[in-house]
């Protein structure tokens, strides 16, 4: 496998799109030894067409506020791979949404599915709409827009969206809604669902539950345990409060979460009434976390600031992509971090990765770390009969999930030396599976 005559095809065919061009390249940076070492792969293009999508599909979607004004927002389904399962993965809306996030997103969801051990392919979605300051009547009434374009394009056995930034249950409420009206049928069509319909409880913890089952399975390598230890979060939403819940469970102490506009840290540590304090500034539609310093006056807020420079013994960030760098990655190794976990989808940057590394610090990447979320929404059987697990069934299958997950990563990602590389270890396990049933499946 050449690898840099890939990248720059893929380059020259997909100009401009930065985080898919990212995305491929750390993935076939570490899986080239692999594909080398099986001549089949190359003779069935099995790396050409797996860093294609199947499909991508855009559309308009005009709808109405409240006043009356017409608006008209960018839709998108990238449907990526589905040789393992119906393309399975979130749908975001968000400002910054275009091709190539959803199109790094995607990507990463192929192996991060395959990870899961669960029966699902990779496929992402969403639309440049902002949620943030609309009313729920606007939030509604564009959903149901979306969805008059999106029903078309997926099912229960050919992709199933879910939530991710700016989809939460409200707006997969909606999405529903609509399919379901233009469908005529009640299936297990979207994740994410409201728990007194179909949903699965633990859900919008689950990706920060499992984070978290994830960072201890990795420092148990090390004969160590969160017990004691102190923590940076980044972000306020779903992920790094169900994160913060789970660290202060197990003996952690959070120190930091951050928005766009700065971050906030608390010596005392963020637990309790702190924790629940999260969902009121997840649900005021204001996107700032200013106001926790304001609630609770012993907590210090830092304008403009990501919560890197702070000392801590673990981190876990969980807003967005590239949102620590390799300056970042410096300061919390000199500052004695021993241990990061990606709870958001690549919010390392390549440099953050290579400077952890460097450092033979634990290392766990957003596909393995963060694989939670869509584990528990790939638990499709309480949707598909009708079940209703309790919250301790959903949480211990969660866990075993994340635990399987880790030991493939240490399978195949240990190095001679004893180092586990993380990242190795994912995208091999990943690899492995979805390559190998391409190739049962034939060129198509």
């Amino acid at each position: 496998m050449d690898l840099n005559n890939i990248m720059n095809d893929l380059v020259k065919k997909h100009p401009g799109e930065e985080e898919y061009h990212q995305a491929v390249r750390e993935v076939l940076e570490s899986i080239e030894h692999i594909v080398n070492e099986h001549p089949e792969f190359e003779s069935a293009g099995i790396i050409d067409r797996l860093i294609e999508p199947d499909r991508v599909l855009m559309f308009k979607v005009p709808w109405v506020d409240d006043d009356g004004k017409v608006h008209v927002n960018l839709g998108y389904r990238v449907q990526f791979n589905n040789a393992i399962g119906p393309y399975k993965g979130g749908l975001r809306f968000h400002p910054s949404v275009n091709l190539s996030i959803l199109k790094f997103l995607g990507f990463e969801q192929i192996f991060k599915n395959a990870l899961t051990t669960l029966p699902m392919g990779g496929g992402k979605g969403g639309s440049d709409f902002n949620p943030k300051g609309k009313s729920d009547a606007e939030i509604m009434r564009f959903c149901q827009a979306f969805m008059l374009e999106l029903w078309k394009l997926i099912g229960p056995e050919t992709d199933v969206p879910a939530g991710d930034i700016g989809v939460g249950g409200k707006e997969i409420g909606y999405l529903y809604g609509m399919y379901k009206k233009l469908q005529r049928e009640h299936t297990g069509v979207l994740t994410g669902k409201g728990i007194y319909w179909g949903g699965s409880l633990i859900r919008p913890e689950a990706t920060g539950f499992g984070a978290v089952y994830f960072t201890e399975e990795m420092l148990k390598t090390k004969g160590e345990t969160l017990k004691g230890k102190s923590v940076a979060l980044s972000g306020f939403g779903n992920v790094a409060w169900g994160a913060a819940t789970k660290i202060t469970e197990l003996g952690g102490k959070v120190v930091t979460l951050s928005g766009p506009d700065g971050y906030i840290y608390d010596q005392e540590g963020i637990k309790g009434e702190k924790i629940e304090y999260m969902l009121e500034l997840r649900a005021s539609n204001q996107d700032i976390v200013e106001p926790y310093a304001e609630e609770f006056p012993d907590a210090k807020f830092f304008p403009g600031k990501r919560p890197w420079e702070v000392k801590v013994d673990v981190a876990l960030p969980c807003a967005t992509q590239n949102e620590l760098d390799g300056n970042d990655a410096k300061v919390l190794v000199d500052n004695g971090c021993f241990c990061v976990a990606e709870g958001a989808n690549m919010p390392s940057t390549p440099e953050a990765v290579e400077v952890f590394q460097k450092n033979k610090i634990l290392f766990g990447p957003a596909k393995a770390v963060n694989a939670g979320g869509v584990a528990t929404s790939g638990l499709v059987t309480q949707n598909a009969m009708k079940l209703a697990w309790t919250r301790e069934e959903v949480d211990a299958k969660l866990h075993y999930i994340m635990k399987s997950i880790h030991d493939s990563c240490v399978r195949h990602g240990t190095r001679p030396d004893g180092y586990v590389d993380y990242v190795k270890g994912a995208n091999v396990a990943g690899f492995l599976k979805v390559a190998n049933a391409m190739l049962d499946q034939g060129v198509i």
